[in-house]
């Protein structure tokens, strides 16, 4: 399969290509300059294009079987930008799928982003942002998934996890493990128009992904 990774030069990005250069997935990695494409070559992807998640990327996903969305502000971004690109930027992203042929969709969104109203005052512009991406590509026809992690961070991976339509537990999880899920939910049959949280825990990735 040719999967578009969008966010690739971000943290979760560079660990999906890793993940992908081990599989038998082509990788197209999004970047907004040119001289990040050699690094990201390196770490596993296939091809690089220039494009910009607040333009047309169209050109940039021509031919690829999927979507890949890691992209984000961070939760720490002022809101405009955070609408630009966590909530604008994904559903534009969603539509133009949808408008060139590209069924499979998949998301990282953020554990609690069904109820964003009830986050931390100081994340809730960014579960808003989250929510409303998420609402549209439950809408838009595509084949989804919408993944969403607990606490992100840059421990090393267990390979090991906790996964759930919902998880009361709000955990955390490393992540070179969410992108070992993505790579797991892009080889499953079993994740299409599913959501789900996803924490730290006792159960093989692919083990907890089957069992959806």
């Amino acid at each position: 399969m040719h999967v578009f990774i969008a966010g690739a030069n971000g943290q979760i990005g560079q660990h999906l290509l890793r993940e992908l250069a081990d599989s038998d997935h082509e990788a197209r990695a999004l970047v907004r300059h040119q001289d990040q494409g050699p690094e990201l070559q390196q770490l596993g992807a296939t091809e690089t294009v220039l494009g910009d998640l607040e333009h047309d990327c169209s050109e940039a996903m021509r031919g690829c079987d999927a979507v890949i969305f890691t992209a984000g502000s961070g939760p720490h971004t002022g809101p405009d930008k955070t609408i630009d690109v966590d909530q604008d930027g994904a559903i534009r992203l969603m539509d133009t799928a949808r408008a060139m042929g590209i069924k499979r969709f998949i998301i990282v969104s953020s554990m609690r982003a069904e109820e964003p109203e009830k986050g931390p005052e100081k994340l809730r512009h960014y579960l808003w942002a989250k929510h409303n991406a998420d609402e549209h590509l439950k809408n838009s026809g595509l084949n989804y998934t919408i993944v969403r992690p607990g606490q992100l961070t840059n421990d090393e991976g267990t390979g090991k996890v906790a996964l759930s339509e919902r998880l009361e537990e709000f955990g955390k999880i490393p992540r070179q493990d969410v992108a070992r899920v993505l790579l797991a939910v892009l080889d499953s049959e079993t994740t299409s128009n599913r959501v789900f949280d996803v924490v730290s825990g006792d159960t093989p990735v692919p083990e907890a992904v089957a069992k959806l």
